[in-house]
């Protein structure tokens, strides 16, 4: 008699899942408990699952992948349903996997169970089993939301630490994992430090349920102590003090690999049904995902910090008579790394550098340009090249990189940067500018000008780019401000209203204090980045807060006040080159005048000063072949203060003052000056000449008629 006869005898029916074909098999009683024809019939996965209620079908998936993996017994119920959904009857199923040529199907039973009658104890005991698995899915859900928040090794273990399972809590957990092909305890719970030998690190091929775990990929389950010590006694010696009564080890597998191993021991004696097999191992499959994502993590975080580490350098805070703070904050998303960086460089002729920059983008790539390009930035001005030259070598670098890269899935990048030359002895700064955001300077009154400098493209645009340099002098208790744009720019602020917002912080703080005080610079430079991202206290490698939106590089220098009363001190002052082939640079002239007057009392005064520059600067251009420099300075005390203006340039022709017709487009210049300014005049110079206008705080406004001059 065949076998499908005894047991269509006994109402069993057989079932063969085909995996590699997605076909299933059933025999004549099997389709006729699932409301079949009583016939042989194969269908489809989908066709049979049609055939189940969808709640049911989905835990047998569990329980079937379950047993596969440990090579156990799969054991469910399951409601068939019709082609309306109405639920037929219930039927058990047993399945087990076995080979069949080069792959295995699955083989399996059907047999039909009875209902339970309402107050009968299997009713009860179906009611139990209904409560305890919502329970069970209350509590999955429940794990696997916090542990998918765990970020870390540490907390991953914490969560793991308290999960109580649904009616069988374990009271003490252990993760294993592997190095060096030895078995190392991960993390505990339920241990006391003195316990601790019990977890010594043993070899994986130790006779160990953890080894044996991780070396097979398979769970091991141990309902009984005695059968603890008949399995590994060796281990036995060490647990047994502990009088626990049963033990799951369960392997933790991630992307198809055994990366350790997970321990729960129970006090209560537990025997491990297919359900409480599910549980472990579900808990067991989403906490090897944690811990890989929090693996991957911290090398991700250990990386950024290796990189910001080997590329920011420590700046040197003495310099003779000066004082520098540096901060570096990256973007918050990936790598916390990207192409913002600075530097300080001692020249062979006894000044330093100040080198701040920011290649194109916020990768792995921008990060890597951005060490190279430092690299060559730190050789050229080593071999004691001008400012100029410096960055023209760096441009022709940074072109070669982008030329002769050799993928063309690559864009070229380039990077903007600021190479300032810094004489400790005089204060003065000779600047390059590659694209880059001007320095900012806090006077020793406190009052921030932007100070407009000469420059030419970004590098790495055109390797033939000439980068004019820019002079001025840092006085004593000045302070300098250069940064990349992240720190003007965030917040949605264009680049004059983030300047407004540093100007703020800049002109609030302090920093009359820093010849006493080492940390008032330090003090500001976290005011500042505060301004953007909020406050945290370690800015290069410690924690960052939220509002990244771009990587932030600054530095700050500060020219220390001389001893109280050995000179006055200096007074408000700004000076600004202008060439003949850049007449867009007598608005930043305008502007800077009125940023230096930026409280003077009256502001048709103001007005005045702006016109007569603007005049003075425009006859320069127009009627020599030279260059002209203005310098624009503040004295003496509130409410009695004085504007000086002096315009010089290289021609030796005196103005002199002409009678310009109605129609006239000119000629008006030294009028204005008669007008507007409460004192003016001419002084020859060895070479060239120089023009200049004062006016006075406490002088009455000046009454003058335009329309009457134009």
């Amino acid at each position: 008699m065949r076998t499908e006869d005894v047991l269509a005898a006994v109402a069993t029916g057989l079932w063969y899942w085909d995996g590699t074909s997605g076909t299933v098999t059933f025999d004549a009683e099997a389709a006729r408990l699932l409301g079949l024809p009583a016939e042989r019939c194969e269908l489809t996965e989908s066709a049979a699952r049609a055939r189940f209620h969808a709640v049911d079908w989905v835990e047998i998936q569990g329980v079937i992948n379950l047993a596969v993996a440990e090579g156990t017994l799969a054991e469910a119920r399951l409601r068939v349903v019709d082609e309306a959904g109405r639920v037929l009857r219930t039927v058990r199923s047993r399945t087990r996997e076995v080979p069949r040529g080069e792959h295995t199907v699955l083989v399996g039973t059907l047999q039909e169970v009875p209902e339970p009658q309402p107050g009968t104890a299997p009713a009860r005991a179906a009611m139990v089993t209904g409560d305890w698995r919502r329970n069970r899915e209350a509590f999955l859900l429940d794990a696997g939301r916090a542990l998918a928040e765990a970020r870390s090794t540490a907390e991953v273990l914490r969560v793991a630490a308290g999960l109580s399972m649904p009616g069988f809590e374990p009271s003490a957990l252990a993760v294993y994992g592997t190095e060096g092909g030895r078995l190392t305890m991960l993390g505990q719970h339920g241990y006391g430090p003195e316990d601790l030998e019990t977890f010594l690190d043993l070899p994986l091929d130790a006779r160990h349920p953890a080894a044996e775990v991780i070396r097979t990929g398979r769970a091991i389950y141990i309902p009984s102590p005695a059968d603890y010590e008949r399995r590994f006694p060796g281990v036995w010696q060490l647990v047994s003090r502990f009088h626990r009564q049963s033990w799951a080890f369960l392997p933790l597998i991630n992307s198809g690999q055994t990366i350790g191993a997970w321990m729960a021991g129970f006090s209560l004696p537990v025997s491990f049904t297919p359900d409480e097999r599910s549980v472990l191992t579900t808990v067991a499959r989403m906490l090897a995902q944690a811990l890989s994502r929090a693996s991957d993590h911290e090398a991700e975080k250990e990386l950024s910090v290796g990189l910001q580490r080997s590329m920011m350098p420590t700046v040197q805070p003495d310099l003779p008579g000066m004082s520098v703070a540096a901060r570096y904050v990256p973007t918050g998303g990936g790598l916390q790394v990207g192409g913002d960086w600075y530097d300080m460089i001692p020249l062979p002729n006894g000044k330093s550098a100040l080198v701040i920059g920011d290649v194109q983008g916020h990768d792995v790539r921008a990060a890597g340009l951005m060490g190279q390009l430092r690299i060559a930035l730190r050789a050229y001005a080593s071999e004691g090249h001008h400012p100029d030259a410096v960055l023209s070598r760096a441009s022709r670098f940074l072109a070669g990189i982008n030329d002769g890269s050799g993928d063309e899935t690559l864009d070229p990048r380039f990077a903007t940067c600021l190479y300032i030359e810094v004489d400790p002895a005089t204060g003065l700064l000779v600047i390059a500018r590659a694209g880059h955001p001007d320095p900012a300077i806090r006077l020793s009154d406190g009052t921030m000008l932007v100070r407009s400098t000469a420059g030419g493209l970004p590098l790495g645009i055109d390797p033939d780019t000439d980068y004019p340099t820019s002079r001025l002098v840092l006085e004593p208790g000045e302070t300098m401000l250069v940064c990349t744009d992240g720190l003007i720019e965030t917040g949605g602020h264009d680049l004059e209203t983030g300047w407004n917002r540093l100007r703020e912080i800049i002109e609030g703080h302090p920093m009359a204090a820093a010849a006493e005080d080492g940390d008032a610079l330090e003090k500001l430079a976290d005011s500042l980045v505060q301004a953007v991202h909020g406050p945290s206290s370690h800015y290069t490698t410690g924690p960052l807060v939220d509002r990244r939106e771009d990587d932030i590089a600054m530095l700050l220098l500060h020219r220390r006040p001389l001893p109280t009363g050995a000179v006055a001190v200096p007074p408000r002052r700004t000076v600004l080159s202008i060439a003949q082939a850049e007449p867009e640079r007598i608005a930043q002239a305008r502007r800077q005048v009125r940023e230096l007057m930026h409280d003077w009392p009256d502001p048709e005064q103001i007005d005045s000063a702006v016109l007569m520059v603007s005049e003075m600067l425009t006859n320069v251009l127009v009627h020599t072949d030279g260059d002209a420099l203005l310098m624009a300075a503040i004295s003496g005390e509130r409410g009695n203060r004085r504007v000086r203006v002096d315009v010089a340039d290289s021609s030796d022709e005196l103005p002199h003052r002409r009678h310009p017709g109605e129609m006239a487009s000119s000629g008006r210049g030294l009028v204005l000056m008669e007008l507007l300014a409460g004192a003016w005049g001419v002084e020859p110079q060895g070479e060239g000449k120089n023009i200049w206008f004062e006016l006075y705080e406490s002088a009455s406004p000046v009454a003058a008629d335009l329309e009457s001059i134009t």
